[in-house]
């Protein structure tokens, strides 16, 4: 419940503010007398498009924090947080990374990265994770972490949704348009938008937006690989990283908030594949050790 209150206001939240910086700058003045003004809708589009994705990623600490009641180690309490706090410090000394800040938060297996910027980021692990692996598969889960924050891999994901999102408000609004035109043309005492518009930009915002979402899991799973793959190389081997792939493989992973689930674990069978932010960890067990044969 916490979870879905918190992402409903931020969703709210984002929405105003866009709103107000569209309406500030003119962008969602794109009806004109002559038509539609395509250059003004697509800055409307990019507004909205990376305006949401930008405003999720700087506040995807705090959101990830707050849902997951996550606790900062500033000071550590036991062997388990030294462990910790020494490893990821150690991991980011290597990917030569300022050293992020380090979580723990009750839960089910699972670990994730998030952050504005690679200087600027969070590694958290829950207490499940720590409890159910050896040191040298949470060192691997943590490497594999610290390997996302050196690729960049969200603010590219960050790009890649902004982009996809912009070609769903702007082809939206278009097909909205004609739609709109052609169930009013016999119609010529009425202008701007109508139902057939609004209808329109509905059906095709959801459409749009799950083939949106199927081409930006598409991306996640491939970074995946790579931040694997950059495990492999902070540890020296690939051998641990796949380790604690086949220790996940029989854990069922904890649930994690929307804005950080692609940096999480994570898996979904048969055709729902296709809005999996992980690839199946037997094909990454096989990628790692295709890429030390």
């Amino acid at each position: 419940m916490k979870r879905i209150f918190l992402l409903v206001t931020t969703n709210l939240a984002i929405m105003l503010v866009l709103g107000i910086v569209t309406t500030l700058t003119g962008a969602n003045r794109f009806f004109t007398q002559e038509g539609l003004d395509l250059g003004r809708l697509l800055v409307f589009a990019a507004i909205l498009g990376f305006g949401g994705a930008f405003i999720s990623l700087w506040l995807s600490k705090f959101i990830a924090k707050w849902s997951t009641g996550a606790r900062v180690i500033e000071t550590p309490a036991n062997s388990t947080e030294y462990w910790l706090v020494d490893t990821v410090r150690k991991l980011a000394s290597k990917a030569d990374l300022r050293m992020p800040e380090v979580a723990i938060y009750d839960g089910e297996p699972n670990a994730f990265a998030t952050g504005a910027t690679k200087n600027n980021s969070l590694v958290a692990v829950s207490t499940g994770l720590l409890q159910s692996m050896t040191r040298e598969e949470a060192e691997a889960v943590l490497a594999h972490e610290v390997a996302h924050i050196a690729n960049g891999d969200m603010v590219t994901l960050t790009l890649i949704q902004g982009v996809v999102n912009t070609f769903v408000y702007f082809l939206s609004r278009i097909i909205g348009y004609f739609v709109d035109a052609a169930l009013r043309k016999n119609d010529e005492s009425s202008s701007g938008p109508g139902l057939g518009y609004m209808a329109t930009v509905i059906v095709c915002d959801i459409v749009f937006g799950i083939l949106a979402s199927i081409i930006v899991m598409y991306f996640s799973r491939q970074r995946e690989f790579r931040a694997d793959a950059g495990a492999a190389r902070l540890l020296g081997t690939p051998q641990p990283m796949i380790h604690a792939l086949q220790r996940l493989s029989g854990m069922q992973p904890g649930e994690l908030p929307q804005n950080v689930a692609t940096a999480g674990i994570n898996g979904r069978p048969g055709w729902m594949a296709l809005f999996s932010s992980h690839p199946p960890l037997e094909a990454r067990i096989a990628a790692l050790r295709s890429a030390s044969a």
